[in-house]
């Protein structure tokens, strides 16, 4: 699965008991619609968290307002709080990054960049 969308705030690297890092973050999901009957256009706003596991080398360039691509596997988390009332969040678990463009408040266009995975250099390029 791919989603497109704009980072809410700055990545954070969380380091698990085991040793294990992962990168935690979200996006928001911008749409747009016209209900039928209406003139007016309504704004549709979805909150992701994703997690991206042993990349904590992108933590720096995942900041608030960046505009990435992310491709990998969506999970739906359900639970009641302790007053009863039932929560629930979209759990995005990423595999791989395109930044595109730098962020909101910028007005460049850049091409789209793809972070290599973990464990490639420039040593490994054939060339």
């Amino acid at each position: 699965m791919e989603l497109t969308g704009r980072i809410t705030a700055d990545a954070k690297v969380i380091s698990l008991t085991d040793g294990r890092k992962v990168v935690r973050f979200s996006i928001a999901l911008n749409d747009r619609y016209k209900p039928k009957g209406s003139d007016q256009w309504k704004q549709l706003i979805t909150f992701v968290n994703c997690s991206c596991w042993q990349r904590e080398a992108l933590a720096p360039f995942l900041t608030k307002g960046t505009l990435v691509e992310l491709a990998g596997r969506i999970s739906v988390s359900a639970w009641k709080d302790a007053g009863g009332e039932a929560k629930g969040s979209l759990d995005f678990f990423v595999s791989s990054v395109k930044f595109h463009g730098g962020k909101a408040e910028k007005k460049t266009i850049s091409t789209p960049v793809t972070v290599p995975a973990e464990g490639n250099t420039a040593e490994d390029l054939p060339f």
